[in-house]
């Protein structure tokens, strides 16, 4: 008799595309893995609403939702709409409390509204301006895994995840977090995996650790 097949629905970090997961491979026989893609917000919509409507793409009973960087705040909301079988949140945040303070304070002066959103649409003009082979990398990867470049999408990521209230984490979330994160710094994260040297990028160069130890993290119980 075969075994029933675990969904796992994967969500990428902020503006960030499905391609961030091409590395991870769980067996077939037991895992079959979905990708889920940002969407542009509607008018005025906050992440409570926002977070209702991706759970529409779910289509399978007790999912596993796994969630990157803001993503993994995104699929901590989802959770509060259907009943996941497990939640796993990658370099990201379980509460406010995790959330560094330079960004708690973004919320409160605004700060935040001021960043150049704009450019993020304007990679390929600065790629031709790049110089050192640092920056060059950096805008290719930018330009590989971003596909997000609508600013409307961007000033509301940006605002919903420096205002993220929860206060306490939810019960039963696994978080695996890189000692070297430099978004969201360790020192800030409780109970958590820890991946040595495992940066906020950790799931594209980190996908062998992900590829051995995910399939037990997600069938234990």
């Amino acid at each position: 008799m075969s075994q029933e097949l675990i969904h796992v629905y994967l969500m990428p970090g902020m503006a960030a595309s499905p391609l961030i997961f091409e590395y991870i491979d769980l067996p077939q026989d037991t895992f079959k893995l979905h990708y889920l893609e940002w969407e542009i917000p509607l008018t005025n919509e906050s992440l409570v609403s926002y977070a209702s409507r991706m759970t529409k793409k779910i289509v399978h009973k007790q999912p596993v939702l796994i969630g990157v960087s803001f993503g993994g705040v995104l699929v901590q909301e989802m959770s509060k709409h259907i009943k996941a079988k497990k939640v796993i949140i990658i370099s990201s945040v379980k509460c406010r409390q995790e959330i560094p303070i330079h960004m708690q304070l973004a919320k409160t002066t605004g700060v935040y509204k001021l960043l150049p959103t704009h450019l993020a649409s304007k990679i390929d003009v600065l790629e031709k301006y790049a110089f050192g082979k640092g920056f060059t990398k950096r805008l290719k990867l930018y330009k590989k895994y971003l596909s997000v470049s609508d600013y409307t999408y961007l000033d509301w990521a940006i605002k919903e995840m420096v205002s993220w209230s929860q206060e306490k984490p939810l019960k039963n979330i696994i978080h695996i977090h890189g000692n070297n994160d430099a978004v969201f710094p360790i020192k800030n994260v409780n109970h958590c995996i820890t991946i040595q040297n495992g940066t906020h990028i950790m799931i594209i160069n980190k996908y062998r650790w992900f590829n051995t130890h995910l399939p037990n993290i997600i069938l234990k119980d």
